[in-house]
């Protein structure tokens, strides 16, 4: 997440959008994201005097981006959670590729499934072009479809559907996916079609990938678990690398 003054954040709530763009809630929101934290946890974190914490919280609080609640392990204490999800920031415009991008549409047209290609890196692009740091949401809808398309998959053990995902890769041209590693889990996957065609951006680019493997393990198995993209085609590797972290 953008942390810096000038940046402004997306956050979901149940009443609507809610546009941030003070660094110190970003902060505190941002940690929250791993789960949920205690006030002092919170002060520590952010380097902050603990009345200037209470000001930003009780500020997060009024506009439902985060809730709180007793301290099951200690009645005197409270914790924080998230109550929102984080959607977009604003960044820097990335003019460049995406003009290169639209370039290759038109050259793309006399086959379907490329041009549909290039109109899904035209739309991602697209988002980053005008401003908008688009990961969170595509990685959002990703697990949303992953989590719909696992009740087509047989295996109620993780082994398992990660074969049954594999296999459904394949399928679907989407690459060539294998597991090299169960601790962590980790997962390979060349000739992605996410990205194998894009530059090198300096980043990893497959968040919507990242959301389908959540998704599809989570409505699977009921197991909640972030799944973080190491080395990509965007920041110069012939393949993609996906990590279960804690």
């Amino acid at each position: 997440m953008k942390r810096a003054g000038n940046h402004t954040a997306l956050f979901s709530t149940d009443n609507g959008f809610i546009a941030l763009n003070g660094p110190v809630k970003l902060k505190i929101l941002d940690f929250l994201k791993t789960g949920s934290r205690s006030f002092d946890e919170i002060v520590k974190h952010t380097g902050k005097a603990k009345s200037t914490i209470s000001v930003h919280i009780t500020d997060l609080k009024s506009c439902d981006l985060l809730e709180e609640k007793i301290d099951p392990n200690d009645k005197r204490k409270k914790i924080y959670n998230l109550n929102s999800q984080y959607m977009a920031c604003s960044q820097e415009p990335i003019i460049k590729h995406y003009n290169n991008i639209i370039q290759r549409v038109a050259s793309s047209s006399d086959g379907e499934c490329s041009f549909l290609k290039s109109i899904f890196h035209a739309i991602r692009f697209g988002f980053e072009a005008y401003g908008i740091n688009h990961e969170p949401i595509m990685k959002k809808i990703g697990a949303d479809i992953g989590e719909s398309i696992s009740v087509n998959f047989k295996s109620t053990d993780l082994d398992g559907v990660l074969k049954d995902t594999s296999h459904f890769w394949k399928t679907h041209n989407m690459g060539d996916m294998s597991v090299i590693s169960m601790n962590p889990l980790t997962v390979i996957v060349y000739e992605c079609f996410d990205c194998k065609s894009m530059p090198v951006v300096g980043k990893t680019l497959c968040s919507f990938d990242e959301g389908l493997l959540e998704g599809i393990i989570y409505g699977k198995l009921g197991l909640n678990c972030t799944i973080k993209e190491t080395e990509c085609f965007g920041n110069g590797y012939k393949h993609c690398l996906f990590v279960m972290q804690d």
